[in-house]
């Protein structure tokens, strides 16, 4: 089997609670021999971004070997990877295909004065690698819908999921082979719903 490296970035707010989605991934992926990363970024509720900039150029640095490199990005850090990409940091070097979930719309994050900071850049860059967008159709968090605010204008591929919101624990997002199969093989198509809890 080949093995891989991935990198698992969490949102605003997140503790990364073992029910979350992205905590039952790292541990499928850590299961099947793949080598994880899955930081808790500094002020999770309180966050800075050139600090979490910091921290991701920190852990994709972490990322360097011989496997391919993947990197898996919920809500607030969807929009750290867009910041670092419009700021030039060279992802490319440590990452092999980017995964964006919900990314929060700039209207959206500017209503918070912990985040707004963190309001998507102008997308007028190309984004340093093969990268892949994934939002519910009815997310609170980008109400102008993630394809429209943002695959549309970064010319990336994205797959709307009806009813799934923030693609979060309240909208039932634990255990989720969809994105476990997108991980693995990196095509499989991430309109499955997650597994009951």
């Amino acid at each position: 089997m080949t093995t891989r490296a991935y990198l698992i970035l969490h949102g605003w707010q997140n503790h990364r609670p073992p029910e979350h989605w992205q905590h039952w991934l790292a541990g499928r992926l850590i299961a099947l021999g793949h080598r994880v990363g899955y930081p808790q970024l500094p002020d999770a509720d309180d966050p800075d971004l050139d600090v979490w900039l910091g921290e991701l150029a920190r852990h994709l640095a972490e990322l360097n070997g011989p496997e391919e490199r993947v990197v898996v990005a919920h809500s607030l850090s969807a929009v750290l990877w867009l910041h670092a990409a419009a700021r030039g940091m060279k992802q490319q070097r440590y990452a092999d295909r980017v995964l964006l979930v919900s990314p929060p719309s700039g209207p959206v994050l500017a209503r918070y004065p912990e985040v707004a900071a963190f309001a998507p850049p102008a997308l007028d860059f190309t984004l340093p690698g093969p990268t892949r967008l994934v939002a519910g159709d009815d997310d609170p968090y980008c109400p102008g819908g993630a394809d429209t605010v943002f695959a549309e204008p970064l010319g990336i591929p994205a797959d709307v999921l009806p009813g799934a919101a923030h693609l979060d624990l309240d909208a039932g997002y634990g255990p989720w082979p969809a994105v476990l199969e997108w991980c693995v093989s990196g095509a499989a198509p991430l309109t499955a719903r997650p597994a009951p809890r």
